[in-house]
């Protein structure tokens, strides 16, 4: 599998430190780094951004990549990056369990929808956390494990934002009370986990429009499809606006920004990481 997920950035990462927090938290997995925003206060309860990284890659090199980080102080929400497991192969690929697609190839059956549930408890008990403002974002497999993560715990995750990941093939759950707030974010030419959807191994995965589509049945809301007029700038690779957003509800709950001409790795603009943060915050889950 190594040529179907292997990033093109791996050589770059490998070895490289990112500005860690000074703080972590451990549930068991080992350290896990705790950025925490300079006004932070336990008087006044702080969003949680929770970053997945893709197969082969690692809390640090997704850091690297998309640089959360230097948000933190501006926007003022507290932020880990932990680190899947290490597969048993001789490459010892580091992975997340999202579901029977993608991507324990070997077997391991580790549970991350209960240990990353559980870094997210251990945050609120440890720090101020806004239980209405609890966020993932995932890259590749730590997409499809963001999607997992919000339909197996959808009172917990206010929102997500997935990059080139997939949902579930099936959903078949009660309809949340409070429903997730989705952002699915995938390039049209993204050879590894492709728009339109495909096969790992055999097993069918669905493409973006289709991930969005069980979202919307799955949340219970009307389907209300709207293409906006707006173009947003993600892959600086890409000339000019080429980012396509389509929203799927009145209150923009949930969306697919659509990077034409994007592969599997876009070479975010500065604005990515920014656009996805204002995005979630401006979705927090809906009280009870």
């Amino acid at each position: 599998m190594k040529s179907l997920f292997a990033f093109t950035l791996v050589a770059l990462l490998a070895g490289t430190a990112c500005a860690a927090g000074k703080a972590t938290i451990d549930t068991g997995r080992g350290d896990v780094p705790v950025t925490i925003p300079e006004a932070y206060s336990s008087d006044s309860p702080a969003p949680l951004v929770v970053l997945l990284h893709g197969y082969t890659s690692s809390g640090v090199g997704q850091e690297f990549y998309m640089k959360f980080s230097k948000l933190v102080d501006e926007y003022g929400f507290l932020y880990i990056r932990p680190d899947g497991s290490k597969e048993v192969s001789e490459a010892n690929y580091r992975f997340w369990n999202a579901n029977k697609i993608c991507c324990d190839f070997y077997g391991s059956e580790v549970d991350d929808s209960a240990y990353i549930h559980g870094l997210i408890d251990e945050m609120k008990d440890n720090y101020a956390v806004d239980g209405n403002r609890v966020y993932l974002i995932g890259h590749s497999n730590g997409g499809f494990m963001s999607h997992r993560m919000a339909y197996d715990h959808p009172d917990t995750i206010a929102g997500i934002a997935s990059l080139n990941g997939s949902s579930l093939p099936e959903m078949n759950g009660p309809t949340p009370e409070r429903p997730v707030n989705i952002l699915h974010i995938h390039g049209s030419e993204d050879k590894v986990n492709q728009y339109e959807g495909g096969k790992i191994r055999g097993l069918v995965y669905p493409g973006a429009q289709a991930s969005i589509e069980k979202w919307v049945a799955y949340n219970g809301i009307d389907m209300k499809k709207k293409n906006l007029r707006k173009k947003i700038d993600l892959d600086k690779r890409i000339d000019g606006k080429e980012t396509t957003i389509t929203r799927y509800d009145n209150t923009g709950s949930i969306e697919l920004w659509t990077i034409e001409g994007g592969g599997h790795v876009p070479a975010v603009t500065e604005d990515f990481s920014r656009l996805i943060i204002e995005w979630l915050l401006e979705h927090p889950k809906a009280e009870k």
